[in-house]
């Protein structure tokens, strides 16, 4: 097995999320890895009565990019990365985070998974997704909510 070259970090901005990213932080040291991070703010779409589906406001995309963004900012104040290496994606947690790891040559993504039974609910319905369809390694952090 080859070392790590470049880890990608799901970030939720939560303390967990934290967590999660100072532990991909100390594998790219180690590795001497490319670290990135991406956060997904995950559009639920609105369906009407009749099913159809409706687009989300564009303005309340708007703020909700921006905000993340913001908050990406100050999380990375603390990780020292390059600009670059930090995206805000919409859509769908798990296709946005696989999307991302596939066009930017990632061969590990961290991920947040919950401590609780049986392993949807383990790592949740994200983390199992992205476990399931990814071509690279993944690596769940244990999430311990006491």
């Amino acid at each position: 097995m080859s070392d790590y070259q470049h880890i990608l970090v799901a970030v939720d901005f939560s303390e967990h999320g934290n967590h999660v990213a100072l532990k991909a932080k100390a594998l790219a040291h180690f590795y001497q890895a490319k670290l990135s991070l991406v956060h997904v703010v995950d559009t639920a779409s609105l369906v009407s009565l009749n099913y159809e589906l409706e687009l989300p406001y564009t303005s309340l995309d708007d703020l909700l990019i921006d905000t993340s963004k913001k908050k990406l900012n100050e999380l990375n104040h603390d990780l020292q990365l390059e600009s670059e290496q930090k995206w805000v994606k919409m859509g769908s947690s798990h296709n946005e985070i696989i999307k991302a790891a596939n066009e930017n040559s990632v061969d590990l993504i961290v991920i947040g998974s919950h401590a609780h039974h049986g392993l949807r609910i383990l790592l949740g319905s994200t983390a199992n997704a992205i476990l399931h369809r990814a071509k690279c390694d993944v690596l769940a952090v244990r999430l311990n909510h006491d």
